[in-house]
């Protein structure tokens, strides 16, 4: 696993080639500051919303790799004191899917900082996020000696047709996709990395139905105290020294743990899976964008009569999606 943590780290050194510098606003960061880390490509219309809700969560700066977007997103990131953003045209997929990007901005940026890696299409939500910034929860980390922390994706859903209610720029995606499944999920363990693998949801329930075992995982430990010695290896699933995984209680205890609410299922959504399908940059031929694009067409809706409406995190806590641990 060493062996196999120093290869990421050359492999993310040799990628960093491919990164041309837009905007680096980095000389404004302090000591302590908590960071973010996206990849994303045309995702202008949801940049504003995310930006205003990470701010208002206490990040203090963002790094953005643009994949060779053509929707303005330069244009509009521009002189953002606060951002910043590097350009490639390179290959989504032979950078491992964008991890290698993160993985050498993270070791170059990110020594030390607690940081998030997101898309633009989740929001982080955490025990008392409504109440409490995301400082507060690093803090207690810090104390408890915890250096990684886990959040499920929950995917968001409207009910009624995806494509039925445009989304604005600027607009909490709360507002359209406001529905989710509150069981359906396989949890097992994965023996190499020590983490827990996470599938369902509607995603598994509708666009996998026939193929579970190969649903999207859900599992990922967005948030991490990070050092230079440390890789994501496969997006944020898993990461090496393999003790960053452990972010679930072995012993009948429950850790704390938070929620990342995937707002994909926008009427954007229809459009966005023809042209990943189109580009074949995701895993394994795109297979998950074929299944989406496929079954739209013919069912372009996720609700079903078991399906919840979300509330906050204390519903979520309650289902057993997420959990407080010993934090009070």
């Amino acid at each position: 696993m060493r062996l196999k943590r120093k290869r990421r780290l050359l492999r993310a050194l040799r990628k960093s080639r491919e990164l041309r510098t837009v905007q680096d606003s980095t000389g404004r960061i302090r000591p302590g500051d908590i960071l973010l880390f996206s990849t994303f490509r045309n995702e202008t219309i949801r940049l504003p919303y995310f930006l205003q809700y990470y701010r208002s969560l206490g990040v203090n700066h963002f790094f953005f790799v643009d994949n060779d977007s053509d929707d303005g997103c330069l244009s509009y990131l521009k002189g953002m004191p606060d951002v910043s953003v590097w350009h490639s045209k390179s290959s989504y997929k032979r950078a491992t899917f964008g991890v290698d990007w993160m993985n050498y901005l993270l070791r170059k940026y990110a020594d030390g900082h607690w940081s998030l890696v997101v898309d633009p299409d989740e929001l982080f939500v955490y025990p008392f996020c409504d109440t409490r910034p995301v400082r507060a929860l690093t803090d207690w980390l810090d104390e408890a000696r915890i250096r990684s922390f886990s959040a499920m994706l929950l995917d968001l859903y409207p009910k009624g047709r995806i494509d039925e209610v445009p989304y604005q720029a600027g607009q909490d995606p709360l507002d359209i996709v406001q529905w989710f499944d509150s069981g359906n999920y396989t949890i097992r363990k994965n023996e190499r990395f020590g983490n827990l693998w996470i599938q369902g949801g509607p995603r598994a329930r509708v666009f996998f139905a026939d193929r579970p075992k190969i649903a999207p995982a859900l599992n990922k430990i967005p948030l991490v105290k990070w050092s230079r010695k440390y890789a994501y290896v496969s997006s944020t699933h898993m990461l090496l020294p393999r003790g960053l995984n452990q972010v679930y209680d072995d012993n009948g205890g429950e850790k704390a743990s938070g929620i990342l609410l995937h707002t994909k299922f926008l009427d954007t959504f229809s459009a966005k899976a023809q042209e990943e399908l189109r580009r074949r940059e995701h895993y394994a031929g795109s297979v998950e964008y074929k299944a989406y694009a496929e079954l739209l067409q013919e069912r372009p809706e996720l609700w079903c009569k078991w399906s919840e409406k979300y509330i906050n995190w204390r519903q979520l806590e309650i289902l057993g999606l997420m959990s407080k641990g010993n934090w009070a």
